[in-house]
């Protein structure tokens, strides 16, 4: 249920059987202030201006055309020519029972699905993952199970570097310790990293080695070949081990790496070059674009092939982007990366565009985010200085976590504990991250992150912990219950509300990429519930079997909502806490 669609058609109607031209938007918001009904249309003022009439003698007329029986209660003109909506009650119960026993929360999945390439998360095959990669991960993790949600094809790229000069160091550096029978499983590949750079700059016999090894590599030698690809693999198990724990939905099969696109390279810089819009620079191949020139009205030139042939990062995003709409036929294409790309991205972008790689039917989008800073504003380190790695964070995260959940229950098993810690922990870090304004640095503390007060994850688990409780108290299935919801008290008519807009949020987040409008709804939600179950008895002596039913069926729909919510954000509940 879309109570914004719905209305909006309703209005639209209305306009055009006033003879309001079709182009003109209803504008419909939810009351948000004193004035406002629960909805609120501002239709009349534009189109009076535009025809020359009196904005409230053109709502009157437009209110007297729209047919929301059964839907609205009240219909009112309020200030120069806003249309006060006030939903019906026995309407928002029957809309809440129907959510509440359906399996998608009664919100359809879309008439336009389209199929969408999400590029996220992109680790460095020779470096551990680091808290750089989260912002990246999490954020496009999120949208692609909200978009899948909604009913589109969702392709995920992990678009991992696995390419370039430092391989032939790591490949000879991964043959010498293999002959020496080591164990290779690279559990740190930083300390594997900074040995074989050790060894590169103090071994001139193995630095040739690993030299003339890059060169065998990207000439498709078979033992190069297979080197690289142990390499690879033992690589790629670190990061899956890291999704796992951050509850990612990233997969082997959606790793296409920088090598996947190497025989594409040389035919995408000739296509380039035919077309007339590569040209050679200072022994280079660069596409000058005007349409990115700086102040001064210099072109921005975009380096496809270095003097010594080889390629670099936008030669080969090109390729990617190619590979993505003739291969993968894309709609849209999505690039969560951090905002320090933005020149980068634009240029790709502008190539493609130019060199019809890609039409205008496909929607190519940065979609950039700010920088986890440490409580000193500078980037979040290791306290000597150091990049923080992912898997210590997430680590220490559950660690703490257990702490808390220890103090707060310590009569729980622990094997409870254990699991109760790990989606608390798990879920703190990636809430605090998904809560902030893409586009915004934020600052990272562990105390506000794991409080179980304010907009935090623990809070909204918490929150859906107290209503299972309700229903074990109550000793019944929620599912079971069939009698009517009943909206009598404002607690309860704003907490139905808040709840028949779920729909709205998931639509305006899919399209903006923005997962923290979702965070704020489902902490409103939760608000709403608490004021809602002071105010409102439930299982108290006095009160109606019906009304009791009635409320439960209220708790259970919470319940699922702030479920259905967290899911998409890739976070965990848990019926004890």
């Amino acid at each position: 249920m879309n109570i914004r669609d719905l209305l909006n058609q309703r209005v639209l109607q209305a306009m055009q059987a006033c003879g309001i031209p079709a182009d003109l938007p209803a504008l419909i918001a939810p009351g948000k202030k004193a004035g406002f009904g629960d909805y609120q249309a501002n239709c009349a003022m534009g189109a009076a201006k535009q025809m020359g009439k009196n904005p409230r003698e053109l709502a009157t007329a437009i209110v007297a055309a729209m047919d929301l029986k059964g839907i609205a209660s009240k219909l009112e003109i309020a200030g120069p020519g806003f249309i006060n909506i006030d939903l019906a009650p026995e309407w928002l119960g029957s809309s809440l029972a129907t959510a509440q026993t359906d399996s998608r929360l009664d919100i359809p999945q879309t008439t336009n699905p389209q199929t969408v390439v999400i590029d996220y998360s992109g680790p460095n095959l020779a470096k551990e993952m680091h808290v750089g990669h989260l912002r990246s991960t999490i954020i496009g993790d999120a949208l692609a199970r909200l978009l899948e949600f909604q009913g589109h094809k969702v392709i995920r790229q992990n678009h991992v570097g696995d390419w370039g000069t430092q391989f032939g160091m790591l490949i000879a550096e991964l043959e010498e310790q293999l002959a020496q029978n080591k164990q290779m499983d690279l559990k740190d590949l930083e300390v594997f990293y900074q040995q074989a750079k050790k060894h590169f700059d103090e071994d001139e016999t193995f630095a040739q080695k690993a030299r003339d090894y890059v060169v065998r590599l990207q000439s498709g030698d078979a033992l190069m070949q297979k080197l690289w690809q142990q390499f690879k693999d033992l690589s790629l198990a670190h990061s899956k081990e890291i999704y796992q724990n951050l509850n990612v939905t990233l997969t082997d099969s959606d790793v296409r790496g920088e090598s996947f696109y190497n025989d594409d390279l040389a035919p995408l810089v000739e296509e380039l070059k035919t077309k007339g819009f590569a040209q050679e620079s200072e022994g280079a191949q660069v596409v000058f674009l005007e349409e990115l020139a700086d102040k001064d009205g210099n072109p921005s030139p975009v380096i496809i092939q270095k003097q010594g042939g080889g390629y670099l990062y936008a030669t080969t995003d090109l390729a990617a982007l190619r590979f993505r709409v003739n291969k993968l036929n894309a709609n849209r294409i999505m690039y969560f990366i951090d905002a320090r790309q933005s020149l980068h991205m634009q240029q790709v972008f502008t190539v493609a565009r130019k060199a019809a790689f890609v039409d205008a039917s496909v929607s190519l989008e940065h979609l950039a985010f700010g920088t986890m800073m440490g409580e000193d504003g500078k980037p979040f380190k290791t306290r000597s200085g150091g990049t923080v790695k992912l898997a210590d964070l997430l680590e220490e995260a559950v660690e703490r976590a257990s702490v808390l959940v220890k103090e707060k229950n310590p009569e729980l098993a622990a094997n409870e504990i254990s699991e109760i810690s790990r989606k608390v922990g798990i879920g703190s870090v990636k809430y605090a991250d998904l809560s902030k304004t893409r586009t915004n640095d934020y600052i990272f503390n562990w105390d506000s992150m794991l409080s179980f007060e304010g907009n935090t994850a623990p809070y909204l688990q918490y929150a859906y912990t107290r209503v299972q409780s309700i229903f074990r108290k109550a000793e019944c299935d929620p599912t079971a219950l069939s009698s009517n919801i009943m909206i009598q008290s404002e607690q309860e008519k704003n907490l139905a509300i808040k709840l028949l807009q779920f729909s709205e949020v998931l639509d305006q987040v899919a399209r903006e990429a923005i997962p923290h409008v979702l965070c704020t709804y489902l902490y409103e939600l939760a608000s709403l519930y608490m004021t809602f179950y002071e105010a409102c008895p439930i299982l108290k002596e006095g009160i109606t079997e019906d009304l009791r039913n009635s409320r439960l069926r209220l708790c259970h729909l919470v319940a699922r909502t702030i479920e259905k919510g967290l899911d998409l954000l890739g976070i965990e509940v848990m019926e004890r806490m």
